[in-house]
């Protein structure tokens, strides 16, 4: 096959104009925002620099970090800040990242994988399952964390959640559900059924890993 005969990559702008945003990657869209590259690398090659910077953490980055990749100067860098910051800006009010399986649960507690006490909380959804807020609201001993339903629905009431799931962390390392954790989830499904706000799951989580009482079954209908 001969140079002229192989087929036409579309540039980012133009892939963005023919299947929209949704389409291309983090780097393609980058490149847009730098229009051009440097001498030796092109926008997409330039871009994909400036992601690993601050160890892939572009968000944070400062303008500082940014000048520091070869190629992008005060100009593309100011771009680059002021970008990130109109992105923060516009989405500051919106809710957080939907919750929709345990595995999200399981990353979003990895600060008390390994806590040596229990501790019980509880993740406010909208109707869309859409996170609220994140609330630890009973912090028990070494082997027990004691949670009245007034402690969950009252704020849940109050940050008009439509939903909630239940999750603690297991001190011992062990997330199989306990005996207490299935009563507990009951007594608070039997108060969440007449308040009117569904308990989807309520997932154990340990240093050795997790266990969604929905998916085990324990968690009735």
């Amino acid at each position: 096959m001969k140079i002229k005969d192989l087929p036409k990559v579309d540039r980012p702008r133009e892939k963005l104009q023919k299947y929209g945003p949704e389409k291309l990657s983090d780097e393609e869209l980058l490149a847009i925002i730098l229009r051009t590259g440097r001498k030796g690398a092109n926008a997409v090659q330039l871009a994909r620099s400036a992601l690993a910077v601050n160890d892939g953490k572009l968000r944070d980055a400062s303008l500082q970090d940014i000048m520091k990749v070869s190629g992008l100067g005060t100009a593309k860098a100011s771009e680059v800040i002021a970008c990130m910051e109109l992105g923060r800006r516009l989405f500051a009010d919106k809710k957080h990242a939907l919750l929709l399986s345990p595995e999200d649960v399981w990353r979003e507690l990895a600060d008390l994988r390994d806590h040596k006490k229990e501790h019980f909380v509880i993740f406010f959804l909208d109707a869309r399952n859409q996170k609220i807020a994140r609330e630890t609201v009973s912090i028990g001993t070494l082997t027990m964390s004691l949670v009245h339903p007034r402690e969950v629905f009252e704020p849940a009431i109050a940050r008009s959640a439509a939903h909630i799931i239940l999750a603690h962390n297991h001190p011992s390392g062990d997330p199989e559900p306990s005996h207490e954790d299935i009563r507990v989830t009951e007594q608070l499904q039997e108060a969440g059924k007449i308040l009117g706000i569904a308990i989807l799951d309520h997932v154990v989580v340990a240093s050795a890993g997790f266990k969604s009482m929905k998916s085990c079954g324990l968690l009735r209908s």
